[in-house]
């Protein structure tokens, strides 16, 4: 079957929902994904030509590691950039430079062990959309990859604590399944990546991330330095959590002192880390990768919306359900736009999250926020 996605068609043998590409028994296409591809391409434009690179406006060169259909790669050639496909399947490398061919672009394919090949090559933009983890091709990515690393994981329940034995061996973290679980999820990614890279004395500085649906996404400004790495490790530390009212601290630092007992409400808490506590997106940059969204892009007005959304976004390192809060707390839920400006007018910066349409972030505690909104 043809797909027309992004202003180019290509040739797909399979669709299959809530999978990422090359997996199963052929190449198929996730048609689900076309929101982080949409993404992929004005973030790539944004890098390219805003100078946040050593691009200087020029498009340099773009791996799509495990390209399946190639539908990355095509979309990144038509986008003008110098594009390399590789997968361990000859039928999808073979598939990817059809898909190349038929919309008049150029790139190189090839038939590979994406660690193998990243050991040898070097590429200005890495992107890695594996099937579940991608932590068995990070090291092979920190190699490899000169100026950005773009990484999907979809293997959310170990990453948002849900399978915890699973979190825990794959990522060296302890994950918790809280209420904030987008939050945990992107912050176990980012925190198996910046430790990965550190390792090499890279530095890798997110730039743009998104939990959306099946998935994580993460964009990485990747520099060369161990002073860089440094302050890349100083970003990590652990999480508090109390199940029973939402309490909730976070602490710098890779020895964990948790506080056992929620000061809040005096039952047992749980400690999530090591994580990633710094930003997890540039608000600047979010908002210059809006503007390269085209209205070509089938899924531009969501793009749009989550990058607006990540303008605002505060950094804290959870968020809170408003929803789950007022049904904790016995009460209606106001509309959200009035409970934020409540909190804001009692003193307590405030945001919606990208995350859902109830959620957002403060620095208040759940008690002030409480007193501020009831």
């Amino acid at each position: 079957m043809n797909v027309s996605e992004g202003g180019v068609s290509i040739e797909v043998s399979e669709t299959r929902d809530g999978a990422s590409e090359g997996t199963g028994e052929g190449v198929f296409f996730n048609p689900e994904q076309e929101l982080n591809r949409d993404l992929t391409v004005a973030l790539l434009d944004t890098w390219a030509e805003e100078g946040y690179g050593e691009l200087g406006g020029a498009r340099g060169t773009y791996l799509d590691a495990m390209c399946a259909s190639g539908v990355r790669g095509v979309r990144a050639a038509d986008a003008g950039w110098d594009v390399t496909c590789t997968d361990i399947d000859g039928d999808a490398a073979d598939l990817a430079a059809a898909n190349l061919d038929r919309n008049g672009l150029s790139g190189e394919t090839e038939r590979a062990n994406v660690n193998a090949h990243l050991h040898e090559n070097h590429y200005d933009v890495v992107d890695l959309d594996p099937f579940g983890t991608v932590v068995p091709f990070l090291d092979a990515a920190f190699t490899g990859a000169r100026e950005l690393l773009c990484l999907t994981a979809t293997d959310t329940a170990p990453l948002c604590g849900a399978h915890f034995e699973s979190g825990v061996r794959k990522y060296g973290v302890v994950p918790r399944n809280t209420e904030f679980h987008p939050e945990m999820g992107s912050r176990t990614l980012l925190s198996a990546a910046v430790r990965t890279g550190a390792r090499y004395d890279v530095a890798a500085t997110p730039i743009f991330t998104h939990a959306t649906s099946h998935y994580v996404r993460t964009y990485l400004a990747v520099e060369r330095g161990a002073t860089a790495a440094n302050d890349c490790i100083d970003q990590l530390g652990y999480v508090d959590w109390c199940p029973h009212c939402y309490w909730r601290d976070h602490a710098f630092g890779l020895v964990a002192d948790p506080t056992e007992t929620c000061p809040n409400c005096g039952h047992a808490t749980q400690t999530a880390g090591p994580l990633w506590l710094g930003p997890t997106h540039d608000q600047s940059f979010a908002a210059a990768v809006r503007e390269r969204v085209t209205d070509e892009m089938g899924e531009a007005t969501k793009a749009r919306r989550l990058c607006d959304r990540l303008e605002q976004e505060r950094h804290e390192p959870t968020h809170y359900d408003q929803h789950e809060l007022y049904g904790d707390w016995g009460e209606s839920a106001i509309g959200m736009e009035e409970f934020l400006d409540r909190l804001r007018a009692a003193g307590y910066p405030a945001s919606r999250s990208h995350y859902g349409g109830t959620t957002f972030k403060t620095p208040a505690s759940v008690t002030e926020i409480r007193d501020a909104t009831l």
